[in-house]
């Protein structure tokens, strides 16, 4: 009889599990972004659950649940439009874009609260992407800051194939984690938690439900390696409170933790 196959996560401080998280981020920010038809088909091949698996084992130790895919395109499409676009009157049951939840915005307007997001972006010389359509992404949407994080693994493994310290990635990583992206997961998931949506593929379901979770630990994890985050909002808040003014508070774009 053969023992049994074990699954040997790569070293916590390799290329090979910055690696996989970049899969892991990259994939979450397809499933999260409007569907196309190649997603759909990846979900009945299985194709997309295999990546996802081997890259959640790699940094976790633990396999990813299986589900079952939509029937077709037109009802993945459809399941997610009414999760995350026009759900009942017409609105999203759980907003993809981050201004759209008013308690992330920290009492900034969304204008500036959108300027310091784009802050991150351009620092590591990004732009919102141009869609079919040639509208550029908003850059408080799950999938763009998925995608960005996606980006800074890749530069984080690039970092330690060539023997480089990749503290300015992790850094980089951990604040748009504590201060974005961590309270987006957390807002989507507990929308759909509280008005689930039937008809929204199973797959995407199951990300939405184990992100938060995986993105707090990996929060968590980078703040061990390069120091725990200091929110630049509430030094601000602090200062501003009991202001008479709130536009004077809003109208102030924070500066942002530039990591090296």
């Amino acid at each position: 009889m053969s023992a049994p196959r074990t699954h040997a996560r790569p070293a916590g401080d390799s290329a090979a599990r910055a690696a996989a998280k970049e899969t892991i981020w990259r994939l979450a920010a397809i499933a999260l972004g409007h569907p196309a038809p190649e997603l759909q088909k990846a979900l009945e091949s299985g194709a997309f659950h295999a990546a996802l698996n081997d890259a959640w084992l790699a940094v976790t130790g633990r396999a990813w649940p299986k589900r079952a895919p939509s029937v077709d395109f037109a009802a993945l499409e459809s399941g997610y439009i009414a999760a995350f676009l026009h759900g009942p009157k017409g609105k999203p049951v759980a907003p993809l874009l981050a201004g759209d939840h008013e308690r992330l915005l920290a009492g900034h307007a969304r204008p500036v609260f959108m300027l310091n997001i784009a802050a991150f972006y351009r620092h590591f010389g990004l732009q919102a992407a141009e869609t079919d359509e040639g509208r550029a992404d908003e850059p408080d949407h799950l999938a763009s800051m998925l995608e960005f994080m996606a980006v800074l693994a890749h530069l984080e493994a690039q970092a330690l194939r060539r023997n480089r310290d990749p503290a300015a990635y992790r850094r980089a990583q951990r604040d748009f984690l504590r201060r974005y992206l961590c309270p987006l997961l957390r807002a989507v998931a507990d929308c759909l938690r509280g008005w689930p949506v039937e008809s929204l593929d199973e797959t995407i379901g199951q990300l939405v439900a184990d992100l938060p979770d995986w993105a707090d630990h990996q929060a968590a994890e980078l703040e061990a390696r390069v120091g725990r985050y200091r929110d630049p909002d509430a030094a601000t808040a602090a200062r501003v409170e009991g202001a008479q003014s709130r536009d004077t508070a809003a109208a102030r774009v924070v500066d942002q933790n530039l990591w090296g």
